[in-house]
C-alpha cells in the first residue's frame, strides 16, 4: 500500500454547481446560522489545508449542506462554542496523544480506500486528524519525552503523511534540540532512519509556490534541514545524496522573483558545503559550478537591490569558495569560465568585488591552483589585481570586509601566481615590480612595517600575559599556546608571512634591482633580515595543512632555500 499515492489522491470534482441567489427575507435566526456555518467552513478548509490532503470537495458559500457534512459543522460549532478543559500535559498524556494520532491516521487512511469517490465519508476522520496533529505541537515544548514518538512508533506515520512539516519544524527547532540531548539524538535516528530528507524533498517538488501556504510549507522544510545539519553536521552528506542538493539548485535557478525561500536555499546550499569533501563533489558533478557562476554573474554590472538579495548573493560566494577547496572543482571553475567573471567583477568596482577577490584566492592558491594563475595572467588579470594592491579600496565598510581582508587576499594571491607561474607568465609578473621605478616594491615594504608592528604590539601583549600567567602558577597548556596562535593570527601574521614570502620570492628572481630595493628600505627603515628569516621559519613550519608529508617537506625545503639565499 504506496501511502503517498493514497495521500495525493484527488478524485474527479465534477461540475461546479451553480450559485443560488439569496433570498432579502432572511431572518436575524437564519444569519446567525450561516455565520456558524461559514465557521465551520473555514475550520474545516484549515483542516484540510493543515493535514495537507486535497479532498476533491468544492463547498460553495452559500451550498445547502444535509447530512454528513451538517452533522459535522454541527459538531465543529458545538466545540468552538465550548472551552475545553486543557489536561496537564506529562509522560501518561502524551502517550495517548499518540496512540490517538495512530488510531486517527489509520482510520483516515482507511475510510480513503474504501470510499476514495466519495469524500464525504472521510471528511470527518480528516478533521479528527487535523485535531489531534495540532495537539501534538505541545511535544515540541518537551524534548525529553521524543523517546515516546519513536517508541510508539509515531515518527513513521508521521513521516508517512509527510503533511505535518510545521509540526516537524516546532519539534526539530535548535533551542528544544539542545534542551535535551538525549531525547533530540533519539529523534534525529528515527527521522534519518525513516529517509525524512527524501520524503521531504519529495512533498516540496509537489508543492506549488505560488500558493502562499504551499511557499510558506517550503520555507518550513527548509528550517527542518537547517536545525538538523546544525544539530548533527554528519548528516549533510547523506541529506544532499538524497536529493537536496539537486533540489536547492533547481530552485536557486529557477526564473522566479527573488523571495525569502530563494534566500533560504542559498543558505542551506552554503551550510551543505562547509567543511564537506563529499558534498563539494557532488554539487561538482551535478555542473553546480556553473549554475553558482550563471547566479552570481548578475551582480558583476549590478548591486543587490536589497539587505536580502547582499545576503544571498554572499551565501553563493561562500558556496563557490568552499567548493574551490576540492581540486577537481578548480578545474571546473577554469573551464566555466569563473576567472573571467571575477576578474570582470573586480574591474567594475560593484559591491560584488570584495567576494570575487576572495574567489580568486581560493581558486589560486596551492600546487592545484596552477592553470588557474596561468589563465589569470592570460585574461590580463594582472592589471586588475596589482591597482587593488597599490591601494585598498576606501568603500569597502557596504561589504562589510575589512582593509586587514582586502590586503590578505590580494597578496595571497600574488603569492600563488609567484609560487605557480612558470616561463613567460612569470616574467610578466617579475616585470610588474620593476615597473615605475619599483613603486610595487615600495608598496610591498610600506606593508610590510605597517603588520610587522601590528604583530609585534600583539606579541609584547600575549608575552605580558604569558608572564602573568606563570606568576600566579597558572599551566601553559597546548590549548592556550594555539589560542595566543590564532590570536597573533588575528593581528596580522598570516598578511606579514605572506608579504615576507613576496619579498623573499622577488629578491631570488634573478633581477637584482628588486634585490637591491628590497634591502635598500629594509636598511632605511630600521629593518632587518633576520626577523624577516624568523617570520619565514615560522611559516615554514606551520605550511601544507590537510597535504601529504612529501609534499610538505618538499615546500618547506624550497621556502628555506629561498630564505637562506634572501
Amino acid at each position: 500500500m504506496d501511502v503517498g499515492e493514497l495521500l495525493n489522491y484527488q478524485p474527479d470534482r465534477g461540475a461546479k454547481r451553480p450559485r443560488e441567489e439569496d433570498g432579502g427575507s432572511a431572518g436575524a435566526e437564519e444569519d446567525l446560522r450561516g455565520g456558524k456555518q461559514q465557521k465551520g467552513l473555514a475550520r474545516y478548509r484549515e483542516a484540510a489545508a493543515g493535514v495537507g490532503i486535497e479532498t476533491g470537495i468544492d463547498i460553495r458559500e452559500n451550498e445547502e449542506l444535509t447530512g454528513d457534512k451538517k452533522k459535522i459543522l454541527e459538531r465543529l460549532m458545538d466545540q468552538d462554542e465550548e472551552e475545553l478543559e486543557a489536561e496537564p500535559v506529562d509522560e501518561s498524556s502524551v502517550k495517548k496523544m499518540i496512540l490517538t494520532f495512530e488510531k486517527r491516521s489509520y482510520k483516515n487512511q482507511e475510510l480513503r480506500i474504501k470510499f476514495p469517490d466519495n469524500p464525504e465519508k472521510f471528511m470527518e476522520s480528516e478533521l479528527d486528524l487535523n485535531d489531534i496533529i495540532q495537539e501534538m505541537h505541545v511535544i515540541a515544548t518537551m524534548p525529553d519525552l521524543y523517546h515516546l514518538l519513536v517508541e510508539l512508533n509515531a515518527v513513521h506515520s508521521l513521516l508517512g503523511l509527510l503533511t505535518v512539516v510545521d509540526l516537524l519544524q516546532e519539534l526539530t527547532d535548535i533551542d528544544t534540540l539542545h534542551e535535551s540531548e538525549e531525547g533530540a539524538e533519539v529523534l534525529i535516528d528515527a527521522l534519518l532512519e525513516g529517509q525524512v530528507v527524501a520524503l521531504l524533498v519529495q512533498n516540496m517538488e509537489r508543492l506549488d509556490e505560488q500558493v502562499k501556504e504551499e511557499a510558506d510549507g517550503i520555507y518550513n522544510t527548509l528550517a527542518i534541514t537547517e536545525n538538523m545539519a546544525e544539530f548533527r553536521p554528519g548528516l549533510c552528506t547523506e541529506a544532499a545524496q538524497q536529493g537536496l542538493m539537486q533540489w536547492l539548485l533547481k530552485r536557486i535557478k529557477a526564473k522566479m522573483p527573488f523571495d525569502a525561500n530563494k534566500l533560504y536555499c542559498s543558505e542551506i546550499l552554503a551550510i551543505l558545503l562547509q567543511n564537506n569533501d563529499n558534498t563539494r563533489e557532488l554539487l561538482g558533478e551535478m555542473d553546480g559550478i556553473d549554475v553558482l557562476l550563471q547566479q552570481l554573474s548578475v551582480f558583476k554590472r549590478h548591486n543587490p537591490s536589497t539587505a536580502e538579495e547582499q545576503e544571498m548573493m554572499e551565501n553563493l560566494f561562500d558556496g563557490l569558495c568552499s567548493c574551490l577547496m576540492l581540486p577537481t572543482n578548480r578545474d571546473r571553475f577554469l573551464r566555466g569560465e569563473g576567472l573571467q567573471l571575477m576578474n570582470l567583477m573586480l574591474r567594475e568596482k560593484k559591491m560584488s568585488r570584495t567576494s570575487a577577490l576572495k574567489v580568486l584566492d581560493h581558486g589560486m592558491i596551492g600546487p592545484e591552483g596552477a592553470d588557474n594563475c596561468h589563465k589569470f595572467v592570460d585574461i590580463l588579470g594582472l592589471r586588475t589585481i596589482f591597482p587593488l594592491f597599490m591601494k585598498t579600496p576606501k568603500k569597502m565598510k557596504k561589504t562589510g570586509a575589512s582593509e586587514k581582508e582586502h590586503e590578505e587576499h590580494v597578496c595571497s594571491i600574488i603569492a600563488s601566481m609567484l609560487r605557480n607561474l612558470k616561463s613567460q607568465q612569470r616574467s610578466r609578473l617579475l616585470n610588474k615590480f620593476t615597473e615605475n621605478d619599483c613603486e610595487k616594491v615600495d608598496r610591498l615594504m610600506e606593508l610590510h612595517f605597517k603588520y610587522l608592528e601590528a604583530v609585534q604590539q600583539a606579541d609584547k601583549r600575549i608575552e605580558g600575559e604569558k608572564h602573568e600567567m606563570v606568576r600566579q602558577g597558572e599551566i601553559l597548556d597546548d590549548s592556550m599556546e594555539d589560542e595566543f596562535y590564532l590570536r597573533r593570527l588575528d593581528a596580522g601574521l598570516f598578511v606579514l608571512q605572506l608579504i615576507c614570502y613576496i619579498m623573499v620570492e622577488i629578491s631570488n628572481s634573478g633581477i637584482s634591482q628588486l634585490q637591491q630595493r628590497v634591502h635598500q628600505i629594509l636598511n632605511l627603515r630600521g629593518g632587518s633580515v633576520k626577523v624577516v628569516r624568523h617570520i619565514m621559519r615560522e611559516y615554514a613550519e606551520s605550511i601544507g595543512d590537510g597535504k601529504s608529508d612529501e609534499f610538505k617537506e618538499a615546500e618547506r625545503k624550497r621556502i628555506m632555500d629561498l630564505v637562506d639565499n634572501f
